[in-house]
């Protein structure tokens, strides 16, 4: 029983001399990176990650506050506004906000092979859903033509033209623009004259993934085929990725959906030449091989 007498006095003790100290110091610093409070300030609050929270409120709370300071800010919850209290007009003034927004930076969801230690998107651009089935449609997503941007054109469904780009850049107000390029002379690329810089790393141009991620190189992919317990759609299934069949659409049959459903087509960011290399697999094999860049297949990013 003395013991804990004695821990509490120690306790307490310690206590006041914290309030001795802040009242000497006269400064409070909250901060992530052990830096003191600015001289000016008597209380320094710096995070490069998290924000302060005023206290959030209803309208009829705020307004059942018992003498009110002036200058307390409050959050009303009903109209989603400041409010400051102000002595001067003995009311709760709306503080004004400017008409700029910040879009919060979605998250993006990942999955980590733990064979190749790698951590990709858990599910291929443009899909709904992380797959069920290896030939679940909600998880195909859509089908790029190699080096392009996402302007539409990545759209199962997007129309077609015959008029190819004559720059890589999408949005610019091109004919092009949102449209999948059919193409059946060589080298059958989209883009006239090619590009061996695009989707080449994270800044690489048109790098159609999340900030942070990148599309794969030739490589990489087939490591992670390796990893695979059988090298065909059921082992791209299975794997921690699920790899889904969903086909690919080609340029010299005016954007026709191929193989949708039977086989998958990933592409890598590699050049080959004049031809681009792709990740493959249908029911019996898996392989990698280069293809036209003017084919439309399936992107999966990973984490940079």
């Amino acid at each position: 029983m003395k013991f804990k007498k004695m821990k509490n006095i120690k306790t307490i003790l310690i206590a006041i001399t914290m309030m001795v100290s802040y009242g000497l110091n006269a400064q409070v610093g909250i901060t992530t990176d052990g830096s003191n409070a600015d001289p000016s300030a008597m209380l320094d609050v710096k995070s490069t990650e998290k924000g302060v929270l005023m206290p959030r409120m209803s309208q009829t709370e705020i307004g059942a506050i018992t003498n009110p300071a002036d200058g307390l800010t409050v959050y009303n919850t009903d109209d989603c506004k400041f409010y400051v209290y102000r002595d001067c007009s003995s009311n709760w003034t709306e503080v004004a906000l400017g008409a700029g927004t910040i879009t919060p930076t979605p998250t993006v969801p990942t999955v980590t092979n733990p064979t190749t230690g790698e951590t990709w998107m858990d599910r291929n651009l443009g899909a709904s859903q992380v797959a069920t089935s290896y030939n679940d449609a909600a998880a195909y997503g859509d089908l790029y033509q190699w080096g392009r941007g996402a302007d539409g054109h990545e759209s199962r469904t997007s129309g077609t033209t015959s008029t190819n780009a004559t720059t890589a850049v999408p949005n610019a107000g091109n004919s092009w623009d949102g449209l999948f390029i059919t193409e059946s002379d060589s080298p059958n690329d989209w883009l006239s004259p090619q590009d061996n810089t695009l989707w080449q790393g994270i800044s690489g141009t048109n790098n159609p993934c999340p900030a942070g991620f990148r599309l794969a190189n030739i490589t990489e992919l087939d490591t992670e085929r390796a990893s695979w317990a059988t090298d065909n759609s059921a082992g791209a299934y299975g794997s921690p990725l699920k790899f889904t069949v969903g086909g690919f659409r080609m340029p010299n049959l005016n954007g026709m959906n191929l193989y949708e459903g039977s086989s998958g087509y990933y592409w890598s960011s590699t050049v080959y030449g004049v031809l681009s290399k792709t990740m493959l697999f249908n029911a019996t094999s898996g392989n990698s091989y280069h293809e036209y860049r003017a084919d439309a297949k399936s992107a999966r990013c990973i984490k940079d």
